[in-house]
């Protein structure tokens, strides 16, 4: 089976009613309606069921518009605001509060007086001046009264032009000087800053969190990203803005909640395109990390049928429970990669032959890249931690087994055989890799757990991606197989679903 790439408050604040660390963050967004859905509180929501909140919003404003920009704004009486933000948090508790579009000072007020009255554990500060098309959304009237709402929060995130408004400067065009108005914003509010390097020219894409109230590991932690490429980046500061409200809410760490956001948003922008919403600047892809869930009817849906039990069985087993526990016994977990490794050098083979047998050039592409990919992760586990114990990585027999029926599959002639015969490798393990790393991340993140660093390997963006491919790929092919060729697919995903099973539980029984 192979193994996914590794990847990589103010105090006064802190209600009694809210639970730090919730499996599932209640999170309000208070922001504006962008009937596109690509900003405002449908990307809030959209960011915040993205990383497994519970959403709410209290609308501040609407707008008219679309990918080209906004038309029209309409504020609603500041007093109605009130009345929403009264009737969610007399009823609900509140894990965290992202703040976005406010329109006007007496909007602002408002929102200032419920922040004073509730006291949310977590406020993200989100302050919509000027749209990325470059539309103002704040009367200038309403600026003082911006600022003034600014010490009641945790985190605030201008973007550039934003952060030169707040801090009365000119816009910066170097990272440099976009740190030090971070630094002059932070020392102002008490907050923590998020410097966003979106806006500058170059490859680059870094983003820093800035404090200088001592609530950080330094004044100033920095994360590179490499700029994607697109157009489509309509909302990605209401989504970044709300992620981390979410991320935070149950990790109760800025810098881990970056650390994990960053590369989703990275992903949604790079997936964006796929949406193929609007001629203008569209929207980002806020679910393209999760596994698609096959249409009704279609080949991929009879497979995804075939698997279940098999994924209730893996749920079940010991070695899965205590991965993520923590109480799996070291030489079992040692067992597991060295046959992974074993695994993954006969898998990268028979995906090579899937190549050679494609018959489009993306295909053969796509093989041929998971292929690599394969190698370079064995490489990996042979470098960062066989190497550093005594394992001796002599093949085993269910990874014999599993790897003779990737083989046979392959020598069968048929493309369609042996695509349904590898997918099981790329969506099993990318559905039980996604519940894991759930489960782990609603435990808390356990300090000293053994298998952490495993288990933040299975949120890699760049194999659930290619797990979509994969799906696509073995349903066209279904569609447009004979039905002996049909039935012969099913039976070798079946017996790769067995398998994933065996390959779980061959370290209870051989390690």
């Amino acid at each position: 089976m192979p193994a996914a790439t590794p990847t990589s408050v103010s105090a006064a604040f802190f209600p009694a009613h809210a639970t730090p660390g919730r499996p599932v963050p209640r999170v309000l967004s208070i922001a504006g309606s962008d009937p596109s859905g690509g900003a405002g509180i449908q990307a809030d929501l959209k960011s915040i069921a993205a990383f497994g909140g519970y959403g709410m919003a209290a609308i501040t404003a609407l707008t008219a518009q679309n990918t080209h920009g906004v038309r029209s704004v309409h504020v609603p009486p500041a007093d109605f605001l009130a009345a929403q933000l009264d009737a969610v948090s007399d009823d609900i508790g509140i894990d965290a509060v992202k703040i976005g579009m406010l329109g006007s000072a007496e909007v602002i007020e408002a929102v200032g007086d419920w922040l004073r009255k509730v006291r949310p554990a977590v406020v993200v500060l989100d302050p919509v001046m000027v749209a990325t098309s470059g539309d103002r959304l704040l009367q200038e009237s309403a600026e003082a009264a911006l600022r003034g709402l600014l010490p009641l929060a945790h985190l605030i995130t201008p973007n550039l032009i934003e952060l030169a408004m707040l801090v009365g400067g000119e816009v910066q065009e170097d990272w440099a000087g976009a740190l030090e108005q971070g630094r002059a914003l932070s020392a102002a509010t008490g907050a923590t800053v998020l410097v966003k390097g979106g806006h500058l020219d170059g490859s680059e894409c870094p983003d820093a969190l800035v404090n200088t109230a001592g609530l950080l590991s330094s004044d100033i932690v920095v994360l590179p990203g490499e700029r994607v490429e697109t157009r489509n980046s309509h909302g990605t500061g209401c989504s970044l803005s709300s992620a981390m409200a979410t991320a935070q809410a149950r990790l109760g760490d800025w810098e881990a909640s970056l650390r994990e956001v960053k590369p989703w948003l990275a992903g949604a922008l790079e997936a964006s395109g796929t949406l193929e919403v609007g001629t203008g600047n569209g929207p980002v892809h806020h679910f393209h990390h999760l596994p698609p869930i096959p249409s009704e009817g279609s080949f991929a849906a009879r497979l995804w049928s075939e698997a279940q039990p098999d994924l209730e069985d893996i749920y079940a087993l010991d070695f899965i429970r205590g991965l993520v526990s923590g109480s799996l016994q070291e030489q079992e977990f040692a067992y597991y990669l060295a046959q992974d490794a074993i695994y993954l050098n006969g898998y990268s083979r028979v995906l090579a032959r899937a190549s050679a047998l494609a018959p489009t050039e993306a295909e053969q592409l796509f093989w041929a890249g998971s292929a690599s990919q394969c190698l370079e992760v064995e490489s990996e586990l042979h470098r960062s931690w066989l190497s550093t114990r005594a394992v001796r990585p002599e093949l085993g027999p269910v990874t014999k087994s599993y790897v003779d029926h990737l083989t046979a599959a392959s020598a069968s002639g048929s493309y369609a055989v042996l695509a349904a015969a590898v997918l099981p490798c790329f969506w099993l393990y990318a559905e039980v890799g996604a519940s894991l790393h759930a489960q782990f991340l609603a435990a808390g993140e356990p300090a000293g757990h053994p298998y952490a660093a495993w288990l933040r390997t299975y949120a890699d963006e760049g194999f659930a991606a290619a797990t979509r491919q994969a799906i696509a790929i073995v349903d066209e092919a279904g569609r447009n197989a004979s039905a002996a060729d049909r039935d012969a697919m099913i039976a070798a995903f079946k017996q790769s679903c067995r398998l994933e099973v065996d390959f779980f539980d061959a370290p209870r029984l051989h390690a």
